[in-house]
């Protein structure tokens, strides 16, 4: 049964849960030993290994039909297409027209299904199933059913479920949400090209915290991205086994201990409510080094950007950064309540971390950083000019996610806005990548890349970004082996070193072919003092070749521009690479800090603009008409002991 026309008026309870109808072929045959016969893990190394390595862009966060949150919206796309749009080939989407990767392939991938009722909406909607007899599948899928305030209000029903952590009687089929899991398992092994497109078996745990609202049903996201090196085991953990990321973590020890090596992103902490990087465990006990090390062990990356906004800091957190209100989302989902800013947000957590670790010896958040898309349509919408939203037909055309004047009117005035699309869609993001600095293209590689936080984030374009820290010297900047040297002379990003004197860094960035060139790079330092989280943000390197103002630390305005009239940028502005060694001028003796990079480009138009343009209408007069594309990396620390 389709039900887009129930589209926007569905979608603010649909969110709280946050091809063909038939699952995978894969899925429908039990497999008793998942993970026991993988695609070989071979020695031999492949095309373009450096040992110095190499960047790969990719995708760890996209759902498919498997995911309850997709289905309801006419998204029947599998795993496999997953893999197939990485590749480069075509999808079509569930609002009917081709999605396309606008760049070159992905280096690494993950389907992310919710592990909480995986497979099982596509099951309810199909009559040879058992659960298509359950009465809520009847009250969403049956023949009869015409009123789409009753598919929602059942629809509910799974979303209070999601949230609660508590199964529903009889829609629980265990047995088949672990077929769902396996064939997705068989399915990331049966695509994975090493040297070529590395998959990894990956799933979302979906926890939620509830209270707040008149009627209790918003709540603040701790969702992760759990993600498997090489195998997995025949069944998951999911937020229906328990809500508390910590019994996650116990879980994941386990599984590690089985063989299978695994970690888990948390993503979208800006709406967290304050919880993702609390002061307190989940059960509100003291951290300790136990919890600490559990947690970085699980947990050493964070997803920095994505549809729903990015992380790294709020104006309100940082009132002297110019660039901190960037794609900024931060209402609770579901729900028109803001998020609570301080525990919700990156730069504020590595300070958090750092008082920790002076009171406890022990830094739970010292954490690198990525980017992904949380596309729920099999493939992320990363490009700005081609941009398809998230969710599928609630929010696949400009009209319904509110960049354009709804009822074809070409100006804003005297219309009347969607609610949802002026809350929620319009806010929303053109994806973000994932980097992954690795020696090759295989699983064990990206993996180990990962574990080691030598990773950095994008809000959409392939920046290339390198930062190392310790004994850095100007002359590196032209050597012809200065990664080399700077692995040799310090560490690289997502590392931490001792130093009893000012710490020097090592910067440099190359703009994305396709994308806008260069405006500046920044290194931002994080750390905490008597007096609570401290900042600082520093230009390092400005393009044109000019200079830091010596009291505002800001380059000079570069003169970059976009002609509106058809987002054409300005021409002779911005440089293709920036580079610089910086050495901390604020430094105090004694003190412990993280430090990370941050890349803008010269603006470009927003998505929003773009669909504007092409549909020939006003710009929507509450939305930025242009951004500033950036990628930020993973900290580095210093130490004085």
């Amino acid at each position: 049964m389709r039900i887009n026309w129930m589209a926007s008026a569905a979608f603010g309870v649909l969110l709280s849960a946050c091809a063909d109808t038939a699952p995978d072929k894969a899925s429908e045959t039990k497999n008793s030993s998942v993970g026991a016969e993988r695609p070989s893990q071979t020695t031999q190394k492949t095309p373009g290994y450096n040992a110095n390595k190499n960047v790969y862009f990719g995708d760890l966060h996209i759902h498919t039909k498997n995911s309850f949150d997709a289905y309801i919206f006419n998204v029947r796309t599998t795993p496999a297409d997953v893999y197939r749009f990485a590749a480069g080939q075509p999808l079509k989407h569930p609002s009917g027209f081709e999605m396309k990767l606008a760049g070159p392939p992905l280096d690494f991938v993950a389907a992310t299904d919710h592990g909480a009722y995986m497979g099982v909406l596509p099951a309810m909607d199909n009559p040879e199933s058992p659960l298509s007899d359950h009465e809520l599948a009847k009250k969403m899928f049956g023949a009869d059913v015409s009123d789409p305030t009753a598919i929602i209000r059942n629809f509910q029903t799974i979303g209070h479920s999601v949230r609660t952590g508590k199964p529903i009687e009889g829609l629980y089929d265990r047995a088949l949400i672990d077929r769902t899991w396996q064939g997705a398992v068989q399915t990331a092994d049966k695509y994975y090209a090493p040297g070529k497109l590395t998959t990894f078996a990956a799933y979302e745990y979906t926890a939620v915290t509830s209270g707040r609202g008149a009627d209790g049903f918003a709540g603040g996201n701790l969702h992760r991205n759990v993600v498997f090196e090489n195998s997995a085991p025949e069944r998951l953990f999911s937020v229906l086994d328990s809500p508390n990321p910590e019994d996650l973590w116990d879980w994941m020890d386990n599984t590690r201990s089985a063989g299978h090596d695994v970690l888990s992103i948390p993503h979208n902490s800006n709406v967290s409510d304050g919880e993702m990087f609390d002061m307190v465990t989940f059960g509100g006990g003291v951290i300790d080094a136990d919890y600490t090390s559990q947690r970085l062990r699980n947990e050493p990356i964070v997803e920095m950007a994505q549809v729903k906004g990015t992380s790294e800091t709020h104006p309100a957190l940082s009132p002297n950064d110019e660039f901190a209100s960037f794609e900024i989302y931060d209402q609770l989902l579901a729900s028109n309540i803001v998020s609570k800013i301080n525990g919700s947000y990156i730069r504020e957590a590595l300070a958090r971390g750092l008082a920790l670790e002076e009171a406890t010896g022990t830094n739970p958040y010292a954490f690198g950083l990525i980017g992904s898309s949380d596309s729920h349509v099999a493939g992320g919408a990363y490009d700005e000019q081609d941009y398809w939203s998230k969710v599928g037909v609630v929010d696949g055309t400009a009209e319904s996610r509110g960049s354009v004047p709804p009822g074809g009117a070409k100006s804003w005035e005297n219309v009347e806005r969607d609610p949802n699309a002026e809350n929620w869609f319009s806010k929303w993001s053109a994806a973000g990548y994932a980097a992954v600095w690795a020696e090759e293209n295989t699983r064990t590689s990206i993996f180990n890349g990962m574990r080691q936080k030598e990773t950095y984030a994008t809000s959409g374009p392939r920046i290339r970004l390198r930062f190392f820290g310790g004994n850095m010297n100007a002359d590196i900047l032209a050597s012809a082996n200065m990664v080399e040297q700077a692995y040799s002379a310090g560490v690289p990003m997502g590392g931490k070193f001792k130093t009893d004197s000012a710490p020097s860094f090592l910067a440099w960035a190359a703009r994305d072919p396709r994308g806008a060139l260069l405006d500046r790079i920044q290194i931002i330092k994080s750390w905490h003092t008597a007096e609570g989280p401290q900042e600082a943000v520093y230009d390092v390197a400005c393009s044109g070749g000019a200079s830091p103002d010596p009291e505002t630390r800001r380059c000079p305005n570069n003169g970059a521009s976009v002609d509106l009239s058809n987002c054409a940028p300005s021409s002779g502005a911005g440089d293709a690479e920036l580079k610089t060694v910086w050495t901390d001028p604020d430094y105090t003796a004694g003190e412990s800090a993280a430090y990370y990079v941050r890349v803008l480009e010269n603006p470009t138009c927003r998505w929003s603009s773009w669909d504007a343009l092409n549909a020939g209408t006003e710009f929507h007069p509450d939305l930025p008409p242009t951004l500033k594309e950036r990628a930020w990396s993973s900290p580095i620390w210093t130490a004085s002991k």
